[in-house]
């Protein structure tokens, strides 16, 4: 396999397809890796796919470099092979470093939120929504729209940051309904505080300018009998914020969100809070898209100079397409920028016979090429290569442990249990509960732990660290005991006195070490499917000829938000 040094583009059409076709052709060599789930390494003797040069290799090398070989990073003294094979990735993937802002709009600054606007944010959630509200901003202003709408809203983070900070007018839809009420009373609460603000602003400049004067006086003749002049002065305040509003309703088509989209540009046809999370109610929506052009006249001719932009932090699976064909379906949209994830929600053609609203491939041309991803490939891209190459060794390990007993676990379902195996199985996230239930009694067990190993076996980010202990062999065997006990039970299983668990965990244990390799050249290949799905989704509008301006661009940083790419699109 010769390496592939060249850079690729996707500023047109043409060079969009080129760079899918490479990746295609790629994909097609190690679809059988693809296609391949660890739960099922012992069963199927999956190292078995894996060029046996590549696994004697690897099967030595420290977890440091284990966790880097998913970045592309090899090390010289790999065989050529497989240097060719990451270096080939490299050059297919998309950047991921965060890109330089003022290239997306020369007009954009991003703000730092304040105390009571981050409430409740975590970092990640911080950095996601004050360079998003920036960039969101800064088009929908350039766009000359005047409404933003919030696609898959969720708390209302960017929503409210949009409404307070920037002073949009936003729409947030979410399915939640739940989420609807925590982003009305959130906003209630920061309205409060923005009114508080701008009270403070006006009272001390009120007889220093003669408009705010004229509306404070007509405030007071309408209110003089209830108001006392301060309270007036915050009830003024108040009139100046602009609240998003909530739409509960769970999109499942882009036929629902371009009626969504059309009836936000007449106030009364939307509440305040909308509840149509249910299918029946959905029906409405689609009735109205049906009924588009009445809406669309209406709309034109007492909203005629009123536009739209979409956006949406991360809008999971389809919800993320339908975006994307609502921007194309609806004149109103000028603006559209989305960051997707959850790819293993998407709905995929050829598998799932979801016909022409597929949330994959949506482009003509990743349609002519049939290459079917499958669920996966699909779960592989929701890897992050970013965060796995700044894990520490111990927490590495202990993921591998996990992996390792799930695919003991799954020996166990297809030697007692066949019947179950059949159903792909969900245990959840047994492993790590298991780890540290282990760890407390180690350290209930062993007061003087911390004094033996120097730290503290409960610290790091993933959560209790490897404990290394003299019987390292029986105590991988007791976890996995407890991982089988605990998993059987939530399958509802019966454990019998019939089930050798030992003789299985004995069976794989000696394959034990090659997980780490396998694992990590299989998550080698998550960023290349991203890759194929983003640029799938860019060529579907740069199909749409030159009234479309569409682009990808990484605005986040990886390491705290691996989904960071954004796709951008304008209509000319």
């Amino acid at each position: 396999m010769a390496a592939d040094t060249r850079r690729y583009s996707c500023e047109t059409a043409a060079q969009t397809l080129e760079w899918m076709n490479a990746i295609a052709d790629f994909i097609r060599v190690f679809k059988p890796l693809l296609d391949a789930h660890v739960v099922n390494f012992f069963k199927d003797r999956l190292w078995e796919l894996v060029d046996e040069q590549w696994m004697d290799c690897l099967r030595k090398e420290s977890v440091e470099n284990l966790l880097k070989l998913p970045s592309g990073f090899a090390q010289d003294y790999w065989p050529d092979s497989l240097k060719h094979f990451l270096c080939n990735l490299k050059s297919l993937v998309l950047p991921r470093e965060q890109g330089l802002m003022h290239r997306i709009s020369p007009n954009l600054h991003v703000a730092s939120l304040g105390t009571v606007l981050s409430q409740g944010m975590n970092l990640k959630k911080k950095h996601e929504v004050e360079i998003l509200a920036a960039i969101v901003s800064a088009i929908t202003r350039e766009s000359g729209a005047g409404t933003i709408i919030d696609v898959g809203s969720g708390q209302g983070y960017l929503a409210q940051a949009l409404s307070f900070h920037y002073q949009h007018s936003v729409i947030a839809i979410d399915a939640s309904l739940h989420h609807a009420n925590v982003t009305n009373a959130r906003a209630e609460r920061i309205k409060k505080h923005y009114a508080a603000k701008l009270y403070k602003s006006l009272s001390n400049g009120v007889f220093s300018f003669w408009v705010p004067y004229i509306i404070f006086f007509l405030l007071f003749l309408l209110h003089c009998v209830y108001l006392t002049f301060n309270t007036l002065l915050i009830s003024a305040a108040s009139l100046y914020l602009k609240l998003p509003r909530t739409v509960t309703c769970n999109v499942l088509s882009s036929k629902a969100l371009t009626a969504l989209s059309i009836a936000s540009l007449c106030e009364d046809n939307i509440k305040e809070s909308t509840a149509c999370g249910s299918e029946s109610k959905l029906d409405d929506y689609e009735n109205l898209k049906t009924d588009s052009a009445e809406v669309c006249s209406l709309s034109n001719n007492h909203y005629g100079d009123s536009f739209l932009v979409l956006t949406g932090l991360h809008a999971c699976g389809d919800l993320s397409v339908n975006m994307l064909r609502t921007f194309m379906d609806c004149e109103q949209v000028r603006a559209l920028v989305g960051i997707g994830c959850c790819y293993n929600l998407l709905s995929e053609d050829y598998t799932e016979k979801t016909g022409n609203s597929c949330g994959f491939p949506i482009s003509n041309a990743a349609k002519l090429s049939s290459i079917i991803l499958g669920k996966n490939a699909r779960d592989l891209a929701c890897q992050s290569a970013e965060r796995w190459r700044i894990l520490n060794e111990d927490a590495a390990l202990q993921n591998f442990d996990v992996h390792a007993f799930r695919a003991a676990f799954q020996m166990v379902l297809d030697k007692y249990f066949p019947e179950i195996i059949v159903s792909s199985p969900s245990i959840g996230r047994q492993g790590k509960a298991i780890r540290r239930q282990q760890c407390r009694r180690l350290r209930e067990s062993q007061p003087n732990t911390k004094g033996v190993l120097g730290k503290d076996c409960c610290s790091g980010a993933m959560g209790c660290q490897e404990i290394k202990i003299q019987s390292q062999r029986s105590n991988n065997y007791m976890l996995f005991e407890d991982f089988c006990k605990s998993g059987l039970l939530r399958l509802g299983c019966r454990i019998s006195e019939d089930i050798d668990l030992l003789e299985i965990w004995n069976a794989a244990q000696n394959y034990t070490e090659l997980i780490g390799p396998f694992w990590s050249l299989r998550a080698a290949l998550g960023p290349l499917v991203e890759t194929y799905i983003l640029l799938d989704r860019l060529l579907f509008l740069q199909e749409q000829g030159n009234s479309v301006e569409a682009f990808l661009f990484p605005i986040f940083d990886p390491t705290l938000s691996p989904r960071n790419i954004a796709i951008i699109a304008r209509k000319k």
